[in-house]
């Protein structure tokens, strides 16, 4: 049986007419249309349901009818239900950082706007983020933006953020120039550095501070996220390429050292197609968010 037939067949039956249907169903159909594709269902059935002038169900009629009414007529309320758990139901992904240090404050205003909101909260990478957007797996993710979006992606920028490098505490090189030395006229590094694969957005952006001025330094030990960074750091591996985020804290005998002259990072939001009442909520939130911190960190400095 072709459920679509069922569905008018239920809507006939119940309103006593291919007439009265035709007006009372949620979407548009003609009446030749519909009277058309139910004398298919009773074609393919083998049975007459329903007598035409005056209208009544014959006992065939009577029968299909109590078989599809429990189905029909629910689906209103289980399409109601659905769309009112799913209005609520929020999925961002963000780096590890971002997602301890401000998106808790940032979500619970949200939810004080959004009562009933659902969370689901991913910690990813920047590499993974538009493979999670692109597989319909997070709404929006709060990431690097790349100069690159696969198709079909948009963004919205935040801040920007300067990148730094970390060096154990008790290294004695206070900007990044101490670390430079000279070797045969040329500048080089005289540590070894820590970064992530070349195609990550934060290496790129360091590297095209480093071609700026003629050097090269590349990655002696190769890590996959930036917390993973910090702790070879802190065992001496060498200078590590990070992101000076605002409200992060360094582990314990690593410091910072700014990279203000170099490009800075993009940080920001992205998304796929028409965002759901919710996420749209949250981007004003972040923009919100995002302008508090750059303001107030501008004031410290």
């Amino acid at each position: 049986m072709n459920v679509h037939h069922l569905e008018l067949f239920y809507y006939v039956a119940k309103y006593e007419g291919v007439t009265a249907a035709v007006r009372k169903m949620p979407y548009g159909i003609q009446q030749p249309a519909v009277s058309g594709q139910l004398l298919q269902l009773e074609k393919s059935l083998g049975v007459k349901l329903f007598n035409r002038r005056p209208f009544s169900l014959t006992q065939a009629g009577d029968e299909l009818y109590d078989y599809v009414y429990p189905f029909f007529s629910r689906l209103g309320d289980m399409e109601a239900r659905l769309k009112g758990e799913e209005s609520r139901h929020l999925r961002i992904a963000a780096s590890a950082s971002v997602l301890r240090h401000h998106l808790p404050e940032l979500l619970a205003d949200l939810r004080d706007q959004v009562p009933g909101l659902r969370l689901t909260l991913r910690d990813a990478e920047p590499s993974d983020i538009q493979d999670l957007l692109v597989r319909q797996q997070a709404d929006l993710a709060v990431s690097v933006i790349h100069s690159r979006l696969s198709d079909g992606l948009k963004s919205l920028q935040l801040m920007r953020l300067p990148l730094a490098l970390l060096l154990p505490s008790r290294h004695k090189a206070k900007k990044w120039d101490d670390l430079l030395v000279q070797d045969g006229g040329e500048l080089r590094a005289s540590i070894p550095l820590v970064g992530l694969p070349a195609n990550e957005e934060v290496m790129q952006v360091f590297q095209k501070g480093i071609d700026a001025r003629g050097l090269s330094w590349p990655v002696a030990v190769e890590v996959d996220s930036l917390e993973v960074v910090k702790q070879f750091v802190r065992c001496g591996f060498g200078a590590g390429i990070t992101v000076n985020i605002p409200g992060a804290q360094l582990p314990k005998g690593v410091k910072a050292i700014a990279l203000d002259d170099f490009p800075a990072l993009e940080i920001g939001i992205v998304y796929q197609g028409q965002l759901k009442p919710v996420a749209e909520l949250f981007m004003e939130a972040a923009q919100d968010r995002a302008r508090f911190i750059v303001s107030g960190d501008a004031t410290r400095g």
